[in-house]
């Protein structure tokens, strides 16, 4: 029998296998049904080899610098001068609260010098630059007769003395740091801790899962153990994705729980448990397959990639049943199993490979968008989709070929496809659009939904839309936290930094402190600008003290040596306002949210600004901080939308 001799959709019933022509079909159909054992000891090998790797080489992480756009401008730039802008980067902010008083209580002040030491010893902490009531080089200073004095804010024979609180409530106020290390109300205070970007004991990237189980540990040591009084709160990346990867296990328990609800719906749909077990059971194959190629490709699982079984499981179900029903149907008919799985791969082969071929270039444009977490996430999910035309189209018929299906769903399937067929309401509906003037009709409301949609569309906002962390649930406890701290900080965990580059001692110079300084007065007009912080606030406040307080020194002079020795004291207390060799010095805008409105205004500022007032000598160079981090990825995503759907439809 030819394979063009009868329409495909009209095959012959063969009730017997000696009247059906093997030699009959495409050369893969004959290649894949006449060789059936050796498809399925081929499909078990390559199932343990790759289920081996994925238990026993992927590895549950994260890391920062996959989760940024790297070749962006400005995540270039803050690259480049990482080792200057400590703290500006990846950091954590932990806020230790009491509930029964405040931060000056003895006992207080005492959870919070161990939970300080505690998280100074963590692996990856950036030590020198930690800051919190107990570091040393958080440091206040001021101005008496008999010229500059200062030192640590914790004074060093604090011993818990009324006497010694109320030095230390005096060096808070001196130093200038309500606010921002102590809260407004006085009732918790804030441990500021920068993460390097590697380990130095292992040379790999953090182990968030461990720092976030860590960050639990002495949570819970600390508020069990204090019945109460002390809480602590935490925010920063690596606390959202430490939470992201512990829920990892709940996400395989949800996975779980998608793949016993596909079951039952395809269950309830064919009343067929063999028929059933198989397509769900190709599906799970075709996930293990993604997982195990992901793994020995280095793919780690992270919070992007976890998703991605989910795809193909769901992926695989989904086609699984298109060939599930077709075959129901012609053994429904009276035609043998073998030839009614060698009639559905006729069929549904060449449309069911465009289809998964379709879903692969849907994921693989993915690569467009120029994150590392993401283009990974695009390989896996192609890897996937490439299992998915061997495991749904290939191997699921040959299973059926040997297991068949149950005579009752079969007949059961044929009854469901007459009720439905051209006599059915629907199908009599569907029908008139082949009517001209239905078709206008259908051609007229498709062309207005175009026109709506591209409309509405571009009011679209690429970033997130509320303030916290939108892969969290908004009662989630980082949520809780990170309100908790906006309200009662002055100054946002949000910083967006603009780094002002000059040559060597630059910075000091009266016209860079002037341009920094009008920058910072720029940014602090938009409503989504809580402050701004840079040297030349620090030099106009300590050249004001050093005349006595007098307001009409409160500026930035024109003097060399004033501007010089103002400098000098501003180091001794904010060592972070510029690099070693002066030549660069951050502008830092602290936001009030993250979303994408604001980051939008903020970047557009900042750069409009960037033109205006650069030039030789003085270049202003976006972004570091994570808001700044935040607007390079809603850039990069924003600009690959059109491209990705010029490679998805074309």
């Amino acid at each position: 029998m030819a394979t063009g001799a009868t329409p495909i959709d009209a095959m012959p019933v063969v009730r017997r296998l000696e009247d059906f022509d093997a030699g009959s079909g495409s050369r893969l159909e004959r290649l894949i049904f006449n060789h059936r054992p050796a498809v399925i000891l081929a499909s078990a090998a390559v199932t343990a080899v790759l289920g081996t790797i994925a238990a026993t080489r992927h590895v549950v992480a994260a890391d920062f610098e996959r989760m940024i756009p790297a070749r962006h401008p400005f995540v270039r730039n803050y690259l480049a001068h990482r080792g200057e802008l400590r703290g500006l980067g990846n950091s954590l902010q932990v806020v230790v609260e009491n509930t029964r008083g405040d931060i000056y209580d003895p006992e207080a002040l005492d959870a919070l010098r161990r939970i300080n030491d505690e998280l100074l010893l963590m692996p990856g902490v950036d030590r020198a630059w930690v800051r919190s009531l107990w570091m040393p080089a958080v440091r206040w200073s001021e101005v008496t007769e008999e010229g500059f004095r200062g030192g640590p804010v914790m004074p060093g024979e604090y011993d818990g003395s009324p006497a010694a609180t109320e030095a230390l409530r005096r060096n808070v106020m001196r130093a200038g740091i309500a606010g921002t290390l102590v809260a407004g109300d006085s009732r918790s205070s804030a441990v500021i801790v920068p993460l390097l970007d590697r380990d130095p004991r292992t040379g790999r990237g953090i182990d968030y899962r461990a720092l976030s189980r860590r960050l639990d540990g002495i949570r819970a040591t600390f508020e069990d153990g204090s019945g109460g009084k002390i809480k602590v709160h935490a925010i920063g990346f690596a606390v959202v994705v430490g939470q992201l990867l512990d829920g990892i296990r709940e996400v395989l328990a949800y996975f779980a729980a998608a793949a016993a609800i596909a079951a039952a719906a395809i269950l309830l749909h064919t009343r067929c448990a063999r028929s059933t077990g198989l397509v769900v059971a190709c599906s799970l194959v075709a996930a293990v397959w993604q997982v195990g190629a992901a793994a020995a490709l280095g793919i780690d699982l992270d919070p992007v990639t976890v998703l991605v079984p989910f795809l193909v499981f769901a992926i695989g179900v989904s086609h699984g049943a298109q060939k599930m029903n077709g075959i129901l149907q012609d053994l429904g008919r009276g035609t043998h199993r073998l030839v009614a799985a060698r009639y559905t791969f006729r069929r549904l082969f060449l449309a069911g490979l465009a289809a998964l071929l379709t879903d692969a270039v849907g994921f693989a444009v993915l690569a467009v968008i120029d994150i590392p977490a993401i283009q990974r996430m695009a390989v896996a999910a192609s890897l996937g989709v490439a299992g998915l035309v061997f495991t749904n189209l290939v191997l699921l018929p040959v299973l059926i070929s040997y297991a068949g299906a149950s005579p009752a769903a079969a007949a059961r399937s044929v009854a469901a496809d007459a009720a439905s067929g051209p006599g059915s309401p629907v199908l009599r509906l569907l029908d008139r659009l082949t009517d001209r003037r239905w078709a206008a009709g259908a051609v007229a409301i498709s062309a207005a939904m175009a026109i709506a949609g591209f409309h509405l569309g571009r009011d679209l906002e690429v970033g997130d839309l509320e303030p916290g962390a939108p892969e969290l649930r908004a009662s989630s406890r980082y949520n809780r936290d990170n309100a908790f701290v906006t309200a009662n900080y002055a100054l946002s965990s949000d910083r967006f930094a603009v780094m002002v580059k000059t040559g060597e001692e630059g910075c000091l110079a009266y016209r860079t402190l002037v341009e920094a300084d009008r920058l910072g007065w720029a940014l602090q007009q938009l409503p989504g600008v809580q402050a701004t912080a840079s040297l030349a606030d620090a030099v106009r406040q300590i050249t004001a003290g050093s005349f006595e307080g007098s307001p009409k020194w409160f500026t930035l002079s024109r003097n060399q040596q004033v501007l010089n020795h103002a400098a000098q004291q501003a180091i001794s207390r904010n060592p972070e306002l510029f690099d070693a060799d002066c030549s660069l010095m951050p502008v830092v805008a602290y936001l009030s949210d993250h979303r994408a409105e604001t980051l939008d205004e903020v970047v557009r500022v900042a750069e409009g600004f960037a033109r205006r007032h650069g030039g030789p000598g003085l270049t202003f160079l976006l972004a570091a901080g994570n808001a700044g981090i935040e607007a390079a990825t809603n850039i990069v995503v924003r600009e690959a939308l059109f491209s990705m759907k010029l490679w998805v439809y074309g």
